[in-house]
């Protein structure tokens, strides 16, 4: 999300170089180098504003923050019986059911990426593939759902499908606030 024109240049434009460079070097030595200047100037453009940063890495802040904002989705979710009747009807219709979990992926993907409310940067991949940042919020939130919803009785594991619907109900508001969690803070 580079804003800045050619008068006016902003961090993301000094991303924007740094990540060209990065795909130029040619030893680990020199990629570490790059990533360190990455690091150097993801720290400058912190301020005390909330938007305008940009966003790189994935780290325990991140984490909680996530987990935060997962929490403040989530519990409307765990007191509603909306939730369970919504998760009832999925558990008898598959197709709707998968069609859930992947618009949860899609929408927090479009949260962290697409949209952008920051400047998110990719700085590692799991499996060379999933970005370290969305498999962190997505998991936070599945697992955020799973607890919740157990711990507060709102999900019966003898009927697995139906609890795996709830959670998944629960599971598409509860990612969308861990990405904002995330990202909105700027750190």
């Amino acid at each position: 999300m580079s804003t800045g024109d050619s008068d006016h240049p902003d961090i993301g434009d000094v991303f924007d170089r740094l990540e060209e460079l990065a795909e130029t070097v040619d030893s680990e030595t020199e990629r570490e180098q790059v990533e360190a200047a990455m690091t150097v100037a993801s720290e400058a453009s912190r301020s005390d504003a909330a938007f305008g940063r940009v966003i790189w890495g994935f780290d325990r802040a991140d984490a909680t923050e996530a987990l935060l904002g997962a929490l403040l989705f989530g519990i409307p979710m765990a007191v509603e019986g909306g939730t369970g009747e919504i998760g009832a009807f999925l558990a008898t219709r598959p197709l709707l059911l998968v069609g859930t979990a992947l618009s949860a992926l899609a929408i927090t993907t479009g949260v962290l990426y697409v949209a952008e409310i920051q400047d998110v940067r990719v700085r590692r991949r799991l499996f060379g593939v999933v970005p370290l940042r969305l498999a962190g919020v997505l998991t936070i939130s599945f697992l955020l759902a799973v607890v919740l919803l157990t711990a507060w009785g709102r999900v019966d594991w003898s009927r697995p499908a139906v609890a795996l619907a709830n959670v998944a109900v629960a599971f598409v508001p509860m990612s969308i606030g861990a990405a904002l969690g995330d990202i909105l803070p700027g750190s």
